[in-house]
């Protein structure tokens, strides 16, 4: 986990869980129902971490970037995944004068429009072979991932795995890649989950606080456990889930602590030692394959793959039914005056439904300045965003509007109004989609 806050990590739960064939509602039975994960054998975890540690051991103590043991990592987990069949990319950065290195590794098969990734940091810190931080989520992706190939496991959604590297620098991977994605790709991306530190010594039991769908499917699998959960505070914006979340991506992960305090309470409900760091080798050389709970490892292993099957088996369909459209581009002033673009609906009998799908395409680079409304042909006014989102680039998104006091037919409008001084953009389009 990195030490360092980025100075600028917005929540956007509210528009995620509002986004294009999000996550929000997908979990719920239906005829794709999810299959039940498979059990992460624990014994396989562990060896990972040993093979880890052995590198480590065989590369100064650490495996951290710039270092010939991170670079012995990202080939060590790259030949597991090329074995079983994963499409796997190694993409290269440069960041305190020394390449960088993160590897992506693409299951074949399922909706590419529709992507679900679980990622984790590979690298450690120079003064230790990061065992726990972060060889523990590194390790519970990595057979996550060999257990979706030996299962043969076949998701509505395609699923995607990532190990970043440079996370300890500033999650320099993380930013690279997802900064690196168009905007098309980036829409793709229906949810991310991070695993840092998950086999912390004296562990607690932290879900992410991000996405609300993301993280009930986390308090459920504990909560099927009979183990109690807390928010997540301590790493928060602290790792790789921080630049997914910053552009909107919905985000969500578990952790188990680094080296805040455990509670008294706490080590009533979970054990362990209360007035002791919930990792005391953090950031440290002792940091080792003796620094893991198994215990901890274990279940979070396997709670990685109930989100990973839960959230991956079922497809939420695009809006169907009537579309009308207009892509002509609309600039957008700099902190000027409101601009329009307008969709001519016709032929549409009565008035407008409950659930009118109100597709939004803008280009900006600061969403945080932006005020977006839809206008209805009498005037009416529904608002969509209000300067919500930060720093994160772009709204592009699908919000629903009960408009059913609204005739159909009519010029309706997207109003769009940058309301603060130096980032630009434009209406790259807008869509009315009637059922």
């Amino acid at each position: 986990m990195n030490i360092s806050v980025p100075r600028r990590v917005t929540a956007v739960a509210a528009l995620a869980a509002l986004a294009l064939g999000g996550l929000a509602g997908t979990a719920a039975a239906g005829p794709q129902a999810a299959a039940a994960a498979p059990d992460i054998p624990l014994a396989n975890v562990k060896q990972h971490l040993a093979d880890l540690q052995s590198i480590a051991n065989s590369n100064g103590g650490n495996r951290a970037h710039g270092r010939t043991g991170y670079k012995a990592s990202i080939d060590f987990v790259k030949a597991k995944l090329d074995a079983v069949g994963y499409t796997t990319t190694l993409q290269t950065f440069t960041s305190s004068g020394y390449t960088g290195y993160n590897l992506i590794a693409d299951w074949p098969g399922g909706d590419p429009n529709q992507v679900l990734m679980a990622g984790s940091h590979l690298d450690s810190v120079t003064s230790g072979p990061g065992i726990n931080d972060n060889g523990s989520g590194s390790a519970a992706v990595l057979e996550n991932a060999l257990t979706v190939a030996r299962t043969g496991y076949q998701p509505s959604k395609h699923l995607r795995f990532a190990w970043w590297g440079a996370e300890e620098l500033g999650l320099v991977g993380s930013k690279y890649y997802v900064n690196n994605l168009s905007s098309t790709e980036r829409a793709k991306v229906k949810g991310y989950l991070n695993f840092d530190m998950i086999g912390s010594p004296n562990p607690g039991y932290f879900v992410y606080d991000d996405d609300p769908t993301i993280e009930q499917t986390f308090k459920d699998y504990f909560a099927g456990l009979g183990i109690p959960t807390e928010i997540e505070t301590e790493g928060d914006g602290r790792s790789d889930h921080a630049p997914f979340k910053n552009v909107g991506i919905p985000v969500g992960g578990l952790f188990a602590g680094a080296d805040y305090t455990k509670t008294s309470a706490q080590a009533q409900k979970w054990g362990g030692t209360a007035g002791q760091a919930f990792d005391r080798c953090y950031h440290s050389s002792c940091d080792t394959t003796s620094n893991i709970n198994d215990t901890a490892l274990d279940r979070n292993s396997d709670a990685i793959a109930h989100a990973i099957w839960t959230l991956s088996g079922t497809t939420t369909p695009p809006p169907s039914g009537t579309v009308f459209e207009n892509t002509t581009d609309v600039s957008i002033p700099d902190n000027g005056p409101a601009v329009t673009s307008t969709v001519n609906v016709t032929g549409i009998a009565g008035n407008a439904p409950s659930n009118l799908a109100v597709g939004v395409d803008i280009i900006h680079t600061w969403r945080g300045d932006l005020v977006v409304d839809l206008i209805a042909p009498d005037g009416s006014v529904y608002n969509l965003a209000n300067r919500s989102g930060g720093s994160a680039d772009n709204i592009q998104q699908t919000f629903t509007v009960n408009a059913s006091s609204e005739v159909a037919n009519g010029a309706w409008k997207l109003r769009v109004q940058d309301k603060a001084s130096w980032d630009t953009g434009y209406i790259n389009g807008f869509k009315l989609t009637f059922p």
